[in-house]
């Protein structure tokens, strides 16, 4: 079984290359297309197409769930925070089978074209349906494609950076996902009270086709070095350990670490019995599947939560704020676009907080993004009616929401890349030769997912319940409890350096990382 399933992938991949990759020749301009610039730019337009898909609907759904699909106005409320729901539990159910599928394939492209695929699939079924069941049949499957270009396309992305440089590339990757959601809500709400719904959709399909292209056209660092020497690579181009392609420096350390290990070995009979048990430690976990080894770090589930909460943070306002402004200030479609700018704009400094946690390291500004998201949660209360500088009021609450989740998402991404390399490092061929980089943002995007899943269900019933007061200050509460664990274990244990200080004194060895 497990031979002819790796068979399927690896024919699935082959099928995906083009004719030149499969006749083995040199391809034109292959140093730009498998450049890290170029392969961070596909990456991050996937990721906005992707988010673009998915916001466009946003401000057009509510009135299109009342004249197309003939929804009662009273439960329009309802369907639209259901069906951003839907989204996240399709997005949920598909992440982990998208991280098996990328790292049990030879090149991360053959799941993007079938990710690419799901996704015109469900643009195609939103566009022509008329009845809430197509609707969410669209939903379904634009939450299993959006786990394929999640899931992949962040592993590609730590394939081609490694880890030095991951947190600027999420950043480069937040900024494509925070224009997504800026541009999609703003031309759907325009371009729908404008020329109606068919026309939004035209927009999707030209933007589809542009993906197209560019997914054909990139080339893999791992299957450009068919063509290219290693020496021709800059050094910063070289990925980290975790690349699935790079088995031969693997097994390099691999077997360098194991001499050190016969060497300490003959050292003394005790050292022996140690390395011993050491050896049957490393086996066990080397049997474990990857995701069992991942979830065991207390690390990794104080990312994973933080990755969650951001997620619910965000798309409360999905499935709420449309809403809440047309009902406070009598807005249209367009007004229900437009005042996501508040809330998007700040994230347009994602790749400089990116840089600045890859060089000080994610702990603080995951934290700081909880705690002052906070206050200004909490004030969301206090926009009660219709009036300018209620309006006014709103719009600046939205603008520091923005930022203080742009602290959040580019430290908290990259800190996925982090747990793994470090669980590498300290263990050299725990998840074999394919790595399980893949398999780790799966669990990232099922995090996500779950976020996607329960915010909006959360926002959406509290403000139908109890009104969008009681909705602001119990997202607040969420937001600060959840600062408390990423400050521990975000980036390592908190006391891990305080107890390498004092082994340090004590001339012990430094003590590990908590991963």
């Amino acid at each position: 079984m497990t031979f002819s399933i790796s068979g399927l992938l690896d024919g699935l991949a082959r099928l995906s290359m083009p004719i030149w990759a499969r006749a083995e020749r040199r391809p034109a301009f292959l140093h730009v297309r498998s450049s890290k610039l170029f392969i961070m730019l596909s990456v991050s337009i996937a990721t906005f197409t992707d988010i673009f898909l998915y916001a466009v609907i946003v401000p057009v759904i509510p009135f299109a769930l009342e004249t197309r699909a003939g929804v009662a106005p009273e439960r329009v409320q309802y369907w639209v925070s259901l069906l951003v729901a839907i989204y996240g539990a399709a997005l949920l159910a598909a992440a982990p089978f998208c991280g098996w599928f990328a790292d049990h394939t030879t090149t991360r492209r053959a799941p993007l074209l079938l990710g690419l695929l799901a996704l015109a699939g469900a643009t195609v079924m939103l566009c022509v349906g008329s009845s809430v069941g197509v609707i969410i049949a669209g939903r379904i499957l634009q939450g299993v494609s959006a786990a394929v270009v999640w899931v992949v396309g962040l592993a590609l992305l730590v394939d081609t950076v490694g880890e030095k440089e991951i947190g600027q590339a999420m950043g480069y990757m937040g900024l494509a996902m925070s224009l997504g959601i800026l541009v999609g809500p703003l031309l759907g709400g325009v371009v729908f009270a404008a020329a109606g719904y068919y026309a939004v959709f035209a927009m999707t399909f030209g933007l589809i086709g542009l993906d197209i292209v560019l997914r054909l056209v990139l080339i893999e660092k791992k299957v450009a070095r068919k063509w290219t020497d290693m020496d021709e690579i800059p050094t910063n181009d070289i990925p980290s350990v975790s690349d699935a392609g790079d088995v031969e420096l693997r097994l390099q350390q691999m077997d360098s670490r194991s001499k050190r290990a016969d060497t300490a070995a003959h050292d003394g009979q005790s050292e022996g019995v140690q390395a011993e048990d050491h050896s049957k430690s490393t086996s066990l976990r080397h049997r474990l599947p990857p995701v069992i080894t991942l979830l065991s770090s207390r690390r990794l589930l104080a990312g994973l939560w933080g990755c969650l909460v951001l997620a619910g943070l965000l798309t409360s306002f999905d499935a709420t704020l449309p809403l809440f402004v047309r009902n406070t200030f009598g807005w249209s479609s367009t007004g229900a676009g437009l005042i996501f700018l508040a809330l998007v704009i700040p994230t347009l400094v994602s790749p400089l907080i990116g840089k600045l946690s890859d060089r000080h390291g994610p702990r603080w500004f995951v934290t700081a993004g909880f705690v002052i998201n906070t206050p200004f949660l909490v004030l969301l209360r206090y926009v009660t009616h219709d009036s300018l500088s209620q309006k006014v009021l709103l719009c600046a609450l939205l603008f520091f929401v923005g930022l203080s989740t742009t602290l959040v998402f580019a430290p908290i991404s990259a800190e996925i890349t982090h747990v793994v390399e470090a669980k590498e490092k300290k263990s050299p061929g725990l998840y074999g030769t394919n790595g399980a980089m893949a398999q780790a943002y799966g669990l990232f995007n099922m995090a996500w997912a779950g976020g996607t899943l329960v915010g909006p269900v959360w926002a959406g019933m509290v403000k139908e319940r109890a009104g969008w007061g009681t909705m602001a200050w119990s997202l607040a509460l969420l937001s600060f409890v959840t600062a408390f664990p990423t400050a521990v274990w975000t980036g390592g244990l908190i006391t891990r350096p305080v107890r390498r200080s004092m082994a340090q004194q004590q001339n012990s060895a430094p003590l590990n990382a908590e991963c």
